[in-house]
C-alpha cells in the first residue's frame, strides 16, 4: 500500500511540474506576442494601480521585466522590477530542484538561506517597490515606470 501511495504522490508530482510549466510557457508566449511596452499592442493595458493612484506597486513593472528578460535586456529588465528580477534565478533552482525530485528521483541540495534572508529580501522588496522607485530624485527616478497610456 505504501509503494501505491508513493507512485500515486510522484504521478501528481509529475503532473503539477508539467502544468507549471505549460502556465509558463502560456506567460512567456503571452508575454512575447502581446508587447507589455506597448499600449497599444497589449490588451491588459496599463497597470491599474499605477493609472489609479499615480505610484508604483510591488507588481508594477513585473510583466515588463518578464518580456525585457526573455529578450536578454537585464538593463531594463532591471529598470523595470528590480526586486523580482534578483529573485528570478532563486525561483528558478527551486523549480530545477522540484522537476528533478519529481521526474528523476534526483534530491538536489536544498537552498539554505536563514530566515534573516528571506526577511531582509522581503523588506526591502517593499522598501524598493512602495517607496524607493516612487522618489523623483536620482538614482531612484530611474526605476521609475511610465504608466502607458494609448
Amino acid at each position: 500500500m505504501r509503494q501505491i501511495t508513493a507512485m500515486a504522490d510522484r504521478a501528481a508530482q509529475r503532473w503539477a511540474t508539467l502544468g507549471v510549466g505549460a502556465a509558463l510557457v502560456a506567460a512567456g508566449a503571452f508575454v512575447v506576442r502581446f508587447n507589455p511596452t506597448d499600449s497599444v499592442a497589449d490588451p491588459t493595458g496599463p497597470c491599474l494601480w499605477h493609472t489609479i493612484t499615480g505610484i508604483n506597486g510591488p507588481g508594477c513593472g513585473g510583466t515588463r521585466m518578464f518580456y525585457y528578460l526573455l529578450h536578454g535586456d537585464l538593463v531594463q529588465a532591471a529598470r523595470h522590477h528590480l526586486a523580482a528580477l534578483i529573485a528570478v534565478p532563486f525561483v528558478a533552482y527551486v523549480g530545477v530542484r522540484w522537476v528533478a525530485a519529481a521526474w528523476f528521483g534526483r534530491d538536489l541540495p536544498a537552498l539554505r538561506l536563514s530566515p534573516r534572508v528571506y526577511a531582509t529580501y522581503i523588506a526591502a522588496f517593499l522598501l524598493y517597490s512602495t517607496v524607493l522607485r516612487n522618489l523623483p530624485w536620482a538614482p531612484f527616478a530611474w526605476f521609475d515606470i511610465p504608466n502607458l497610456t494609448p
